[in-house]
C-alpha cells in the first residue's frame, strides 16, 4: 500500500524519464506486478498523447525585435534606478497614498487614547474587604492561607509546602 503511494507520486517523473537509475528500478519492478499502478501509467501515457495531438507550440519565426526589446527593457530600468528620488509627498513610500497614511495615523491615535485611558484611569477597590486568616500545620515548612470575603459563603484555601 505504501509502495503504491510512493510510485503513483513519482509515475510521471518514471515516463519522462526523470528519476535516477535506482528509483526507475524500483517503479519499473513495482508497475510490473501492481495493475492498479499500470492502471494509472496507462492513463497518463494517454494522457500525453492526446495533449501530443491537440496542442501545438507556436515557435515564433521573427525575431528581429526580440533583443532590442531586450535592451530597451535595461535601459528603462537603468534610467529608472538613476532618475534622483521625487522629494514630493507623493515620491516618499509611506505617503504615496494619502488615504492609508491618514488611516494609520487615525489607527494610532486610537491606541494611545485607549492605552492612557487604561493607565490612567483608577481600579476601583473592592467594595469589601477580603480576610486573610494564615494558619500553621502539624508540618515545620508548611502554612495554611484562607481568604475569604465577609458575609459570603465562599472561602479559598491554599496550603504552602516548602518541599
Amino acid at each position: 500500500m505504501l509502495t503504491c503511494f510512493r510510485t503513483r507520486r513519482r509515475l510521471g517523473a518514471y515516463l519522462d524519464g526523470a528519476l535516477d537509475a535506482g528509483a526507475t528500478r524500483m517503479a519499473a519492478a513495482h508497475v510490473a506486478v501492481c495493475e492498479r499502478c499500470q492502471g494509472e501509467v496507462e492513463a497518463l501515457r494517454r494522457l500525453r498523447s492526446s495533449l501530443h495531438e491537440t496542442l501545438s507550440v507556436a515557435v515564433p519565426t521573427d525575431w528581429t525585435g526580440f533583443w532590442p526589446g531586450v535592451v530597451r527593457g535595461i535601459e528603462r530600468e537603468r534610467e529608472a534606478i538613476a532618475r534622483p528620488a521625487r522629494q514630493s509627498w507623493q515620491g516618499r513610500r509611506g505617503l504615496r497614498h494619502p488615504r492609508v497614511a491618514f488611516g494609520s495615523a487615525f489607527a494610532a491615535a486610537i491606541v494611545g487614547a485607549l492605552t492612557l485611558w487604561q493607565v490612567l484611569t483608577p481600579t476601583p477597590a473592592p467594595a469589601e474587604p477580603i480576610i486573610v486568616h494564615a494558619a500553621d500545620s502539624e508540618h515545620p515548612g508548611a502554612s495554611v492561607m484562607v481568604y475569604s470575603p465577609p458575609e459570603r459563603d465562599l472561602a479559598v484555601v491554599w496550603v504552602f509546602d516548602s518541599d
